[in-house]
C-alpha cells in the first residue's frame, strides 16, 4: 500500500491533519495503523498524518523527512527509522535541529515487535524479519496479521520497556 505523499493540506484522510510520521516500509505503516486504530483514553482531537519514506537507511529518512517539513507546518514531526543502516550522532543532532522527534528501532522495528512478544532478537535485520514473519502469518504487509498479535494491552505492556512504542503511542494519543 502506497502512501499518498501530497501535503496533508492537499489530502485529508478522516485521521490526516497535524501530526506526521515518517516511516521507512510498508510494514511499519500497517503496525502503526493497527496501533493508531487500538482506542485511545486521551488526545481525541489530534490527528495523525503518516507517510512512508521507503526507508533506504537512517540518514534518508531524516532528509526525506525534512523534505516533508520544508513547506509544510505541523505540530508535531517524527521519524520512525532503524538504527542498524547509517544512524550517528551527527544525524541525531541534525534531527534534535530541526525538532524532528526521532523513534528510533534499536537495531530495526522487527526487533522491537519481537520484544513486545518476548522474545530475545537475535541475527541481522534481514533474519530478524524472518523471524517476525512467522508472528504475521508470514505476510508482514497485512495490517490484520499485526492486530492479532499487537493488541492494546501488548502495547501497553510494551511500552513500559520499549521506548520506542511509548513514544509512538504518545503521539498516536494513546
Amino acid at each position: 500500500e502506497a502512501i499518498n505523499p501530497l501535503r496533508a493540506s492537499q489530502r485529508r484522510a478522516p485521521w490526516a491533519g497535524s501530526r506526521t510520521l515518517s516511516k521507512t516500509i510498508n510494514s511499519k505503516i500497517k503496525a502503526i495503523k493497527a496501533a493508531k486504530n487500538q482506542p485511545s483514553s486521551n488526545n481525541s482531537d489530534a490527528s495523525v498524518c503518516i507517510k512512508n519514506a521507503r526507508g533506504k537507511g537512517a540518514k534518508h529518512v531524516i532528509d526525506w523527512t525534512l523534505r516533508q517539513i520544508a513547506n509544510t507546518a505541523y505540530d508535531t514531526v517524527a521519524a520512525m527509522l532503524d538504527t542498524d543502516t547509517d544512524w550517528s550522532q551527527p544525524l541525531a543532532k541534525r534531527a534534535r535541529a530541526k525538532k524532528i522527534q526521532v523513534l528510533a528501532s534499536n537495531p530495526c522495528f522487527d526487533a522491537v515487535m519481537l520484544r513486545l512478544l518476548g522474545i530475545h532478537p537475535a541475527g541481522d535485520a534481514k533474519a530478524l524479519k524472518k523471524q517476525l514473519a512467522t508472528y504475521l502469518d508470514d505476510n508482514p504487509t497485512q495490517r490484520q496479521n499485526y492486530a492479532k498479535h499487537f493488541g492494546k494491552a501488548r502495547l501497553e505492556a510494551g511500552r513500559k520497556h520499549e521506548p520506542t512504542i511509548d513514544a509512538l503511542l504518545k503521539l498516536l494519543g494513546a
